[in-house]
């Protein structure tokens, strides 16, 4: 290991405990060229995170060019400026720094660390990653065959086949529909002309969010801003609308030459920002949430042994909403799994949660809470996305709050309204035994 990744990956270590959570204290701040973003300053060691957003992601890819953003954001760390690939991964790891980038759905992340002695050279590098990237032609085709690798792997996947299946049937239209990796023919179809017209299209000003967590002062980081970030473009591609879910209930069978079938499951789900999250959230918990005490679980593993896993999940996208859930297990005994779950989802809609129950999920969503802020990256990212669901700058003080205040009357009427056992879509890819499609 040399000496500059020795020292990052400890000042990192002595990092992940600080602060605490409840030491947590955001302060606003907007540079003197109006770019807004959250601060925690803390000055215990000379290191900074600091997460830029751009929302908006793969979403709006140019339908013609399904994957060029995923591309492009693989492509950033390949060189920029006058640095090809490799000289521009030297550069990086002699500042002791890290960038990394990530395409998703609804956003590009772009996550760096930096050393506060060298913090002018770390942002010079990032500025021209940002506003001079290189996309060569030989970088362009190795990455390209990367990125096909992954959708060929993907073609044989049953979860990805399965999660195909479901986004086709329930965002009919919109750009959720379709994979953000895009597909082998659109891949391969890139040129580096749309590597820059992608990148024009996510990095403008209009769909910035900003998080920093560290060794930096008020004022240093609204000059740093204006640097790094002040000449983007003030708009980029226009933002996708709302999806119109129509999800068939029944189930979709997938033939699948494989002796375990795996299952998708989901209905309409509830927005981030609708005053019943909460009690949703606390909901799908109780139901499936992960934990080997949900409802879910103890059915449909504990007691029938039907699977080693079954999860339900909310998924509240920018642009629509989904409650999911998933299972795998033998094609002889699917078919019994998903009446389980619906069983359950049933049972939960009419009768609603026991305050056993509700507690319990309490004392464990307030404990594990605090164990999300452990170091400055990770906060630095929760600050940006609760700038982008629009939650008060106070809200990871009050967050338990509004756990704890849910009541089991909130909880039943919730499940009553969200629950819908008898339009639960099934995508089952497999060979399962005494199921076979029922949707349209």
């Amino acid at each position: 290991m040399t000496r500059v990744k020795a020292l990052l990956v400890a000042v990192a270590a002595v990092f992940i405990a600080l602060p605490a959570w409840a030491e947590v204290k955001i302060k606003e701040v907007t540079s003197p060229g109006g770019i807004t973003a959250w601060l925690v300053e803390d000055h215990s060691i000379p290191f900074t995170a600091l997460e830029l957003r751009f929302r908006g992601g793969t979403s709006v890819d140019d339908p013609e060019k399904r994957g060029a953003i995923n591309l492009m954001t693989g492509l950033l760390e390949e060189g920029s400026g006058d640095l090809e690939s490799q000289d521009y991964a030297r550069a990086l790891e002699n500042l002791a720094a890290s960038f990394t980038y990530d395409a998703q759905s609804d956003a590009i992340s772009v996550s760096t660390r930096f050393l506060t002695e060298n913090r002018d050279q770390a942002m010079d590098l990032l500025r021209t990653t940002l506003m001079q990237p290189r996309f060569d032609q030989s970088a362009l085709d190795r990455v390209r065959a990367q990125v096909i690798s992954g959708l060929k792997s993907d073609a044989k996947d049953p979860g990805a086949i399965a999660g195909r299946t479901f986004a086709e049937a329930a965002y009919d239209g919109h750009p959720y529909e379709t994979d953000g990796k895009g597909t082998i023919d659109s891949v391969t179809a890139l040129t580096r002309e749309d590597m820059f017209a992608a990148h024009k299209a996510v990095f403008a000003r209009d769909r910035l969010y900003v998080g920093a967590v560290g060794d930096i002062t008020a004022e240093d980081l609204g000059a740093l801003l204006d640097t790094l970030l002040g000449d983007l473009p003030e708009t980029g591609a226009p933002l996708p609308v709302q999806a119109d879910l129509d999800i068939p209930a029944g189930i979709t069978v997938i033939d699948y030459d494989t002796p375990q079938s795996t299952v998708l499951f989901g209905q309409e789900g509830m927005e981030r920002d609708h005053e019943d999250f909460f009690p949703a959230y606390i909901l799908n918990h109780i139901l499936g949430g992960g934990s080997f005490e949900s409802r879910l679980m103890t059915e449909v593993r504990e007691k029938r042994g039907l699977t080693y896993g079954v999860y339900s999940y909310l998924v509240p996208k920018d642009y629509a909403a989904l409650y999911m859930g998933s299972v795998a297990s033998s094609n002889d005994k699917v078919a019994e799994a998903i009446e389980v779950v619906q069983d359950e989802w049933r049972k939960l809609a009419t009768e609603g949660v026991t305050a056993e129950e509700l507690e319990a999920a309490k004392t464990f969503l307030t404990g594990a809470y605090p164990l999300r802020f452990d170091g400055n990256g990770p906060i630095a990212s929760i600050m940006v996305g609760m700038q982008m669901q629009d939650l008060p700058i106070d809200y990871i003080a009050t967050r338990n709050d509004k756990v704890n205040a849910v009541t089991l009357d909130d909880i039943k009427r919730v499940a009553a309204d969200l629950l819908d056992p008898d339009g639960l879509h099934f995508v089952v890819v497999g060979k399962p035994q005494g199921l076979e499609t029922t949707t349209n």
